[in-house]
């Protein structure tokens, strides 16, 4: 039996662009000789469609495109995730589900059995759990159908499946990338195969939709646990393999870490961009690392005729961040208009004269540049058409260090989620094969230039140290005494815990942010801004 594995990137509800993609990769895995072609989980609809899916007409939108699909399915056999309507009375409507169609008929559906409901995903709000689990026989082989998480996490219906003689299990999955997941998941797969002597089929999507992007990935694994066939990372990818073999196992992908961060940047940028209906990006560019890096990013995922980069110099304004700013313009060959902020500084000043009489400059001084730039860089995007990416780290966001309506402004925040330290990765990775990333950004003291010889320290801890702190905080719970014991001074890390917990309100107000963690700021950490519970109180 020869199977398809259609790695595919849907935008949400996008049904009739869903459609396309789906019969145009039906029509080529047929054309390659294709029995059964394999989809992703929600491929019809789109993942997450958070409450879209509470609208009844996209639900029936979205089984009238399974119906378009099902009419080319002739000499193919397919299986396609969807949302499926649950009609008993008294239990919520929805089911995830997934489709076995064969001679232009759907001939079985099988529903999700297990839901994920943690971090990033909120199935319980949607969809009832189907305890029934059911099989397909098709070219001689009983087959299995697993949705999402069904195979990573323990207590799915793995065991119920092979105790009713199923050897191929297939898991059409929408699981979204994190650094840490991709280091485990195809181990949790392989083990799965080789401890349960089956082969498994793994589809998953990819692309980016808002905060998520989904690496694919997708593969094939025999039952010793070999990797005999796999997709393409962060893109489209269409794979035939034939289960009859002699499969051959695969050599083991050597990617390193930053590069699979830099891949899920570029992909959920372009995304979002594309999928949202803008052409072009606007960027504040200061000299910066954060700023450099979020401008090549961007250029990576829009093109550099596509990107605009505006510096807006202040009397605090290093020569040497003026230079590397468009020593970098220079080597990406884009657009760098340079705006001056001086003038409005001294103007905006001099409304506040009486007001600010007799009080000593500080905190409102400084973020009043910040705010400038950002009306700036609103007033062109409304003009043009442009989107704003904002340049904002997960180091600053966590710790408050930025402005709201200053550098917070904008359309999306491709870097919320990356540490300051894995910052200076990228640029190193930026720069691998030659400098376009200028060395005098790399090497200088991180500052905001908003007073004379300010730096990131004067307010920080070094970088080090902050972003191992907000890691066992943000990402893995741990209270300040289980910090402290790893090795952190105390009141540092008692320091960087409050500043943490009173910039909730920030972090409400900042846009939407690209998850390439295991916990991030947002849809995956919801916490209350007005609470009142310290650590170590009680």
């Amino acid at each position: 039996m020869k199977i398809a594995l259609a790695q595919i990137n849907p935008t949400v509800a996008a049904f009739e662009e869903n459609v396309e993609t789906i019969t145009s990769a039906i029509e080529k895995a047929r054309g390659l000789g294709a029995d059964l072609v394999i989809f992703p989980e929600m491929a019809v609809i789109g993942s997450p469609a958070k409450d879209l899916l509470e609208n009844p007409a996209l639900i029936r939108d979205n089984r009238k495109a399974l119906e378009k699909i099902s009419s080319k399915t002739d000499n193919i056999a397919a299986i396609v995730g969807f949302v499926d309507r649950n009609h008993t009375k008294d239990q919520k409507a929805l089911y995830n589900a997934a489709a076995f169609i064969k001679n232009q008929q759907v001939e079985s559906i099988h529903h999700k059995s297990l839901l994920s409901t943690y971090d990033v995903f909120d199935e319980d709000r949607y969809f009832v759990s189907d305890p029934d689990v059911s099989t397909v026989w098709f070219k001689g082989r009983n087959i299995g159908i697993t949705i999402g998480e069904e195979l990573l996490r323990a207590g799915g219906p793995l065991k119920t499946l092979i105790s009713r003689g199923v050897r191929l299990i297939v898991n059409i999955a929408a699981n979204p990338y994190s650094l840490e997941e991709c280091k485990t998941r195809r181990q949790v797969l392989s083990e799965r195969a080789s401890t349960h002597n089956i082969d498994l089929v793994y589809v998953n999507q990819v692309g980016g939709n808002d905060a998520l992007v989904y690496d694919g990935h997708s593969c094939v694994i025999d039952h010793w646990g070999r990797q005999v066939a796999r997709a393409k990372d962060f893109e489209e990818d269409l794979v035939v393999v034939d289960l009859k073999g002699p499969l051959t196992e695969l050599p083991t992908e050597d990617i390193r870490p930053i590069e699979s961060v830099h891949k899920a940047l570029v992909l959920g940028l372009r995304d979002y961009a594309r999928k949202c209906g803008f052409k072009t990006a606007i960027i504040g560019i200061s000299g910066g690392i954060d700023s450099a890096v979020v401008v090549c990013i961007t250029v990576a995922a829009l093109g550099r005729e596509n990107v605009v980069t505006v510096s807006m110099p202040s009397q605090f304004s290093s020569k040497g961040g003026i230079e590397d700013s468009r020593k970098l313009v220079r080597t990406l060959d884009i657009t760098l208009k340079e705006i001056p902020i001086k003038g409005l500084y001294d103007a905006y000043l001099s409304v506040f004269h009486d007001e600010f009489k007799d009080v000593a400059p500080g905190v409102a001084e400084e973020n009043l540049q910040t705010r400038i730039r950002g009306d700036i860089l609103m007033t062109l995007s409304n003009k043009f058409g442009h989107l704003v990416v904002t340049t904002g780290n997960k180091s600053e966001l966590a710790c408050g260090y930025c402005t709201l309506y200053g550098d917070l402004s904008g359309g999306f925040a491709v870097m919320a989620d990356v540490p300051k330290t894995m910052v200076y990765k990228l640029a190193e990775y930026i720069n691998r094969d030659k400098e376009v990333i200028p060395r005098g950004t790399i090497a200088r003291a991180p500052s905001a230039e908003l007073r004379p010889n300010q730096t990131d320290r004067d307010t920080l801890p070094e970088y080090d140290t902050l972003d191992g702190i907000l890691k066992a905080y943000v990402e893995e719970m741990k209270t300040l005494d289980e910090i402290a014991s790893i090795g952190y001074d105390k009141s540092t890390v008692r320091h960087v815990i409050e500043m943490v917990d009173r910039n909730e309100y920030k972090r409400a107000q900042a846009p939407p942010a690209l998850r390439i963690t295991s916990k991030a700021f947002g849809h995956g950490r919801r916490m209350p801004i007005a609470q009142g519970y310290r650590y170590n109180k009680i």
